[in-house]
């Protein structure tokens, strides 16, 4: 039976959610968690996205197929009482044959935080902290040139073939101190999410504008020389489902098409 779930996890201590050999992943932790529901031996998950080392998630999407007894609620509940204090499972449901949720995301959306008020240990943890006040209006104007469907080669590496990508929107919001940067796309390239941040982090501060901005996308070179935002302020916010999953056949062309979505 094929199974889907949400799952939270802080990824302070994880070298990233992707299974790798020698270090503490998510996916690792997952497949060993499983593995003891299952006799022993490995099951496979996928996620709807592979966030990188020290990147957070409030709601990752995963799938699994499970051959044993246990219903969607029995294995729900054993599942998570089987994780580390620092990844939890809710909402496991069965889903159809086939179902993987990087194919079936019909858009995905990411947090970066910005702590920019006085030194703070606990929020800067989960937030990267920027003492010059910001401008989130000019924040928010040079994050209107990037909506829409770019080539993103200026804030990302492509993963695959194609560095095109389709933006839905980026809305910058402040509540106090808290500055947040929220960008939602149908795929990202590899660290898209924290090269934006970076770049409209530095709009803020008043040390570019729109118009570079703009100018970077057209170039197509790195932006900022590829500066990149610390992964600790990164947070994959949500997975919105809905695209029709694809066939095995379909599933082994687009992964040889590079259309896996890394952060």
């Amino acid at each position: 039976m094929r199974y889907t779930a949400r799952v939270e996890y802080d990824g302070t201590d994880f070298a990233g959610f992707q299974a790798q050999s020698g270090v503490r992943t998510v996916q690792g932790e997952l497949e060993a968690a499983l593995a003891k529901l299952n006799g022993g031996a490995r099951l496979r998950v996928d996620g709807a996205g592979r966030t990188d080392a020290g990147v957070h998630a409030s709601d990752q999407v995963i799938a699994f197929t499970y051959p044993g007894r246990l219903s969607a609620e029995e294995l729900g509940r054993a599942l998570d009482a089987l994780l580390p204090a620092d990844v939890a499972v809710r909402n496991v449901r069965t889903a159809a044959a086939g179902f993987h949720p990087r194919h079936a995301a019909r858009y995905r959306e990411y947090r970066y935080t910005v702590w920019n008020g006085p030194r703070s240990p606990l929020r800067e943890r989960y937030a990267f902290a920027v003492r010059v006040p910001l401008d989130t209006a000019a924040m928010a104007d040079a994050a209107s040139v990037l909506v829409g469907r770019h080539d993103f080669t200026a804030f990302g590496a492509p993963v695959g073939s194609s560095p095109v990508r389709t933006v839905q929107w980026i809305r910058i919001g402040r509540r106090g101190s808290e500055v947040t940067i929220d960008v939602a796309a149908d795929a990202f390239l590899q660290g898209m999410v924290r090269r934006i941040a970076a770049v409209l982090i530095e709009v803020g501060r008043g040390n570019t504008n729109q118009a570079s901005v703009a100018q970077a996308l057209k170039d197509r070179r790195p932006a900022l020389d590829g500066a990149t935002a610390p992964a600790k302020g990164l947070c994959l916010r949500r997975v919105v489902l809905g695209r029709r999953f694809r066939t095995s056949r379909e599933t082994q062309t687009a992964t040889h098409q590079g259309e896996q979505q890394t952060r």
